[in-house]
């Protein structure tokens, strides 16, 4: 059983992983918590790889930025991240949202 550190909330968003500011894929967030989540994309990067993601929070213009985030794992069910660098602004907004998200699991 996996423990964590942080609850994980299961999510439908469009994301974007980034690769050395050039090579951009999209993807579609499944899993997401304060310091990781889990991305279903056509590519398969390998463990330990680091990339940006951009996280497209509902009803914002503007995406979350995860500056920096490495491959924990890969497989069938899509890319596990964990997050190790977010500006401020951003783990604040990523903060706000998964507050959101939990009170609408909360209140289903």
């Amino acid at each position: 059983m996996v423990v964590r550190k942080f609850p994980r909330l299961s999510v439908t968003l469009p994301g974007t992983l980034i690769q050395r500011d050039k090579l951009r894929y999209t993807g579609s967030v499944k899993d997401l918590s304060q310091k990781g989540c889990r991305i279903e994309s056509v590519i398969r990067p390998f463990t330990g790889m680091q990339l940006e993601l951009q996280l497209q929070p509902p009803g914002e213009a503007t995406p979350i930025t995860i500056t920096n985030a490495t491959v924990r794992w890969t497989g069938f069910h899509g890319i596990g991240f964990e997050f190790l660098t977010v500006s401020p602004p951003d783990q604040a907004r990523l903060n706000r949202v998964l507050e959101q998200l939990a009170a609408k699991v909360g209140a289903a």
